[in-house]
């Protein structure tokens, strides 16, 4: 993976931000955040979540972790900087009668004091942001003394890895970027975190279940906001290549041989420990 050194401060993260805040609010995420559920109770099961404890969701999008933790009775804080994800997470937790507080903020500058909360959450969320070493000091700084911040990341070698590197043949990154990719490695996870607390993770994978590659495409064109944004950057030739780029990924992870898509995505579930 080509990594490029600038330093955030050489970066215009906040139009970076700007830009990223709006594709993420294009389309409807919620049509397809709502199918990686099990990942957020996997991931509540693997920070051994108690129902006294009060925890934080960060980038959340429409709740999937939100909606685990307060399903174990937890006192749960969902916050994301897209308004419209909040919006339905806050309509899910409703329907499920489930207590939650929806607040908007940004995962780089949460507006919680220092070890606010005893657990703090994020499904392929925080992994986006812009400035990585902002964001992960964020989630240590409102962690307490002894609490657990956990993650699910995707790899880099994962089929989401590869689907935003072939996104990126069309609409390349800003330059000085980081990959959000790496938030899937260990070594880099050690980084950003083993210096404050001790970092444990384990691969998993995430299944994709569609009724066929093209159903995915239609779902993804339509709902997931990279997608759509990079559909309507690029011209009439470009969307076409970038069509079949995206079949050509779908037919090398599809394990299904009867006309369906299951698609495994690897992803990190990480579990970090904040030293007392």
């Amino acid at each position: 993976m080509n990594v490029h050194t600038a330093t955030p401060a050489t970066i215009d993260l906040a139009t970076i931000k700007s830009r990223q805040q709006v594709a993420w609010g294009s389309g409807d995420y919620a049509m397809i955040g709502t199918t990686l559920q099990i990942v957020g109770e996997m991931l509540c099961e693997a920070v051994d979540l108690r129902s006294n404890q009060r925890v934080l969701d960060v980038a959340a999008g429409n709740g999937n972790a939100t909606l685990a933790a307060a399903r174990r009775f937890a006192d749960v804080v969902s916050t994301d900087y897209v308004g419209a994800l909040l919006e339905r997470g806050r309509e899910r937790a409703e329907a499920d009668r489930l207590p939650v507080t929806f607040q908007e903020a940004d995962a780089e500058a949460l507006p919680f004091v220092d070890a606010s909360f005893d657990v703090v959450l994020s499904t392929f969320g925080v992994m986006f942001t812009p400035n990585q070493e902002q964001a992960a000091n964020e989630l240590m700084r409102v962690c307490r003394p002894g609490g657990k911040i956990g993650m699910a990341n995707w790899t880099p070698e994962s089929f989401i890895g590869k689907l935003f590197k072939t996104i990126g043949k069309y609409v390349p990154p800003a330059p000085g970027m980081k990959s959000p990719a790496l938030w899937g490695n260990k070594a880099h996870l050690d980084t950003l975190f083993g210096s404050k607390a001790p970092v444990a993770v384990e691969s998993k994978n995430f299944v994709f279940r569609y009724k066929s590659p093209k159903h995915w495409v239609e779902i993804f064109r339509s709902y997931y906001g990279p997608i759509v944004k990079a559909f309507a950057a690029i011209d009439p030739k470009a969307r076409e290549a970038l069509g079949a780029d995206l079949y050509a990924l779908l037919d090398k992870f599809n394990v299904a041989e009867d006309g369906t898509l299951v698609v495994p995505s690897e992803y990190l579930e990480v579990v970090i420990t904040k030293r007392s």
